[in-house]
């Protein structure tokens, strides 16, 4: 399989995915202002899934276009992945449903953490396939981003027992440190593709 026949894949579960998150938020039966009152912690929660999966989407299209080759590990981890990206509207729905509740506030960090695991072990599966010299392994570097980030969901999922705005502002601050724009595999590729 060609790395754009994977990437054409995941990109269309991530759409699939949103449109899915976007549909759960209902409209108010009312047309007066007021009426949006209800829908501000499914907004809220929806604003930032909608972030995470597009730092998923941005990041996985990086990584695939510094891959050279596809292989049937690759394609596994890449559906494990897409496996916890997929949950990732229901802990929205739960969560902002819930106005931030604990239980769902801590699951959304698991959804979160395990997403997270799941795209190491890509990246991961990636860079064994093309070795310690690929322009991925450049690009990636220390990947202090990607080492930090679960250590801070281990830290908000319990946090959200105690304080859910404390673990939902964790979450926050991981999505606004991924937001930072991450060139590493573009100023990779960037020589090689004579820009």
């Amino acid at each position: 399989m060609s790395k754009h026949r994977l990437e054409a894949f995941s990109d269309g579960v991530i759409a699939i995915i949103i449109t899915i998150m976007v549909l759960e938020m209902k409209a108010p039966p009312g047309a007066e202002p007021s009426a949006l009152q209800p829908l501000f912690y499914p907004f809220l929660s929806y604003v930032l899934s909608f972030i995470y999966l597009g730092i998923y989407w941005s990041n996985h299209h990086h990584m695939l276009h510094a891959t050279r080759r596809v292989t049937g590990a690759m394609l596994w981890a890449n559906l494990h992945l897409l496996f916890w990206l997929s949950l990732v509207p229901f802990v929205t729905g739960w969560m902002g449903g819930n106005h931030f509740a604990p239980a769902p506030t801590a699951l959304y960090g698991v959804v979160l953490l395990l997403a997270a695991i799941a795209y190491y072990i890509l990246q991961r599966t990636i860079l064994v396939s093309e070795g310690p010299g690929s322009l991925l392994a450049t690009a990636i570097g220390s990947d202090l981003k990607g080492k930090l980030s679960p250590i801070l969901y281990l830290i908000a999922i319990p946090l959200a027992f105690v304080e859910e705005a404390i673990s939902g502002a964790l979450y926050g601050f991981v999505a606004l440190m991924w937001l930072i724009p991450d060139r590493r595999i573009e100023r990779v590729l960037a020589p090689r593709e004579g820009k």
